[in-house]
């Protein structure tokens, strides 16, 4: 009770210290923590909720255009009695990942936590238990840092400014928005993320494209005031190691500490979420192990093991971390199409790790042969497929010398830097054929 109240009050009483993010000097915790984040290079999304009951993916409400009232009796409908904490950690563990990013509420307003700001709410279902307490408590067992995906758009809040907003407008509210009260039990909504759950590695935020007039014009001010100078300093100071990520889908504004891309390599776009340019904070892709985020019954289109490690590396040779998305079933139950696949890039990892782990971005961006990481005097040269015995590189320091496997290659240094190493004899991996190279910077 303590807690609880301390929490509200530091949530209400920061206006005249939260309002310097956009002047936002990082703490000490906080730049260690982006220098742990540079390094992970690899996490878990968790994409699951009342939502993933009709097997229609977490924009169901949405798209069907289902009345608040109708879609509320998820609640009584959601029963996950094979949820298991233990395993969904061990998990992304086994699969060599660094941290969890977990759906705490999607655009629905459904909370997977016991919040005291709403009754659309998991322990108001059935199954009763906090699943955030649940996740939280077994990352912290074992050793795996947690981030919180928290939407700021709401389909079933009324008092959420729909009226301007570009989605939700089919789920029947008709009250007339009150921003202000959104505002607060939103902060209260994240004061208690912040205080009730132990250290929290980051939150990510998602829907502030809500509010912008299309996707034409996402460099215009947002229609509301998002109040993201308030919300950003309550978070600093209650965990001020947390870092802040927001899927706006533009550049990093004040006071964020990561950048992350939808579906795309840094700076690209080919899904229309990308496009901007890539900033020198910490870089992360979120990527889907088929073709949906949550559960959707009839999406069988999962990407091999080769092209999902591929994905991996490609992210590593840009400094980038990769979050693999997995959406649970209802019934909490991970499909075994995810297991064998996280399993199997796990064992990959635990040959190849230390070309991913704590490497930062190679001297030439990834291309349709492969990609280059770096760590100290070591680069490493991930090769997909190459043309001939021999492959050519024009590269900026002085190498000394090559090895794949453990077996020594021979090497011959060219004209204008170009470095040519002699594959012959060897059996390429089919998936990553990694060189290793020993270099003077």
């Amino acid at each position: 009770m303590i807690k609880t109240i301390f929490a509200c009050f530091v949530c209400f009483s920061l206006a005249g210290t939260i309002h310097a993010q956009a002047n936002y000097q990082p703490s000490a915790e906080n730049l260690a923590a982006r220098k742990w984040f540079d390094s992970a290079r690899f996490g878990m999304f968790i994409h699951w909720g009342a939502f993933s009951v009709p097997g229609n993916g977490e924009w169901v409400m949405n798209n069907r255009n289902i009345p608040v009232d109708e879609y509320k009796r998820l609640q009584t409908i959601f029963n996950p009695v094979r949820f298991d904490a233990e395993k969904w950690v061990s998990a992304a563990k086994r699969a060599g990942m660094q941290y969890i990013t977990l759906i705490t509420r999607h655009h629905d307003g459904f909370s997977n936590w016991d919040t005291k700001q709403s009754d659309w709410k998991i322990t108001n279902t059935d199954w009763k238990q906090d699943a955030v307490k649940l996740i939280a408590e077994e990352c912290h067992r074992q050793g795996i840092r947690l981030f919180v995906y928290y939407s700021l758009l709401d389909w079933s809040r009324s008092d959420y400014q729909y009226e301007t907003g570009r989605t939700g407008h089919g789920t029947g509210r008709t009250a007339k928005s009150d921003w202000n009260s959104y505002i607060r039990f939103m902060k209260a909504q994240l004061t208690e993320l912040l205080t009730n759950y132990g250290p929290i590695a980051g939150v990510w935020f998602d829907g502030y494209w809500d509010q912008l007039a299309s996707d034409e014009d996402k460099q215009l001010e947002p229609k509301v005031d998002w109040h993201l100078p308030e919300i950003y300093g309550l978070i600093h100071h209650l965990q001020p190691q947390c870092l802040i990520g927001n899927n706006h889908h533009l550049s990093p504004l004040p006071g964020e500490d990561f950048q992350m891309f939808e579906k795309d390599l840094p700076g690209g776009n080919s899904t229309g979420f990308g496009g901007q340019s890539v900033s020198r904070l910490p870089l992360e892709t979120c990527e889907t192990i088929n073709n949906s985020w949550g559960f959707e019954i009839t999406d069988v289109n999962y990407k091999s093991t080769k092209n999902l490690i591929r994905l991996l590396v490609n992210d590593a040779g840009y400094g980038a971390n990769l979050l693999l998305n997995i959406g649970p079933l209802p019934n909490g139950e991970i499909q075994t199409a995810f297991t064998d696949r996280l399993d199997s890039i796990g064992s990959w990892l635990k040959e190849h790790g230390e070309t991913i782990y704590g490497t930062h971005a190679g001297f030439i961006k990834p291309q349709p042969w492969g990609a280059v990481t770096e760590k100290g005097n070591r680069v490493y040269l991930h090769l997909f497929k190459t043309d001939g015995d021999k492959f050519f590189l024009k590269i900026p320091y002085q190498v000394r010398s090559a090895k794949m496997s453990g077996i020594s290659l021979k090497i011959k240094r060219l004209s204008d830097n170009y470095l040519m190493i002699d594959l012959k004899g060897l059996s390429l991996d089919p998936v990553d054929a990694i060189v290793e190279l020993d270099v003077s910077k």
